[in-house]
């Protein structure tokens, strides 16, 4: 039989191939994840997320076949405003947006108003079972956690998103920085997402980018440490290390249970994370006898 992708793994990776650096067509897109959800691995895979632009285009029309129950996560690159109106066109073609993700300000903008017209708007979104507000880990920031998880409380379906880098230095935030965040969401039961930056297991420094990049690894032993009431300084020490060995002692007698506030990150390759994920002994890429 197959090997399993562990339970503290289960939906890690959301399929991001249509975005930067990658960038494959929808049609090479659709043609990868259709493989990828039938795969020995298919549990490590979140949904396929799309552009809302794209959708409403009509780029995804006469690409999916209604009966075949394609997921996927709607990126609002077209403002929140825009979110219920990108919605309406999945349905007639037999698409399901599990979830939603939109930038709710800018770096140095506040971002409670835009949380606020995300809010009013979740009722506008049926059948959604994830609305993520993307906020900049600048001005405002505890003030929109706050909102976020006071909506949480009252049963809306919100949690938070981060970015983790970028094209700039400052957008990368420093092990400190991102450990705070994390310490922050975990003491308002907040989930999140991360994106950008991820693209190995464990902290490096990119020769294409010259930037120093968290690894997805760092990010989910530091998130077991949060969610067990570990310090800022200890969650920071994890984000901040550059041998995998300190994180494999977190994670690996974490692996049969679910992975507590982080709900996983966008990859523009699904591949790229499996192959790190196998080398560390994380997940068995044969095959049981």
């Amino acid at each position: 039989m197959s090997t399993q992708v562990p339970a503290l793994l289960h939906s890690l990776v959301d399929d991001a191939a249509v975005f930067p650096p990658g960038s494959a067509t929808l049609p090479d897109a659709l043609t990868a994840h259709r493989q990828h959800r039938v795969a020995w691995y298919a549990d490590l895979v979140g949904p396929l997320l799309v552009p809302a632009s794209t959708v409403v285009s009509g780029e995804l029309s006469g690409l999916v076949d209604p009966a075949e129950g394609l997921v996927t996560g709607l990126i609002g690159n077209t403002g929140i405003g825009q979110l219920p109106f990108a919605l309406s066109f999945l349905p007639p073609d037999g698409i399901t947006a599990r979830q939603v993700e939109v930038a709710v300000a800018k770096r140095g903008e506040d971002p409670l108003p835009g949380v606020a017209e995300l809010l009013r708007l979740t009722e506008a979104m049926p059948g959604v079972e994830a609305v993520y507000a993307e906020l900049p880990l600048t001005f405002g920031l505890m003030g929109a956690l706050d909102a976020l998880a006071a909506a949480r409380a009252d049963g809306v379906p919100i949690a938070a998103k981060f970015r983790t880098g970028g094209l700039a230095a400052e957008l990368f935030p420093t092990p400190a920085e991102l450990a705070a965040v994390l310490c922050a969401c975990r003491d308002r039961a907040l989930p999140f997402k991360l994106t950008a930056g991820l693209h190995q297991a464990v902290r490096h420094l990119d020769p294409e980018t010259g930037f120093t990049h968290h690894g997805y690894a760092n990010v989910l032993a530091a998130t077991l440490a949060a969610a067990d009431g570990e310090s800022v300084r200890v969650v920071a020490e994890l984000l901040a290390a550059l041998d995998p060995r300190p994180l494999l002692e977190r994670i690996n007698g974490r692996l049969d249970a679910p992975r507590p506030l982080w709900v996983g990150f966008g990859s523009c390759s699904i591949l790229e994370p499996l192959t790190d994920l196998i080398r560390l002994g994380l997940v068995n890429g044969g095959y049981d006898g």
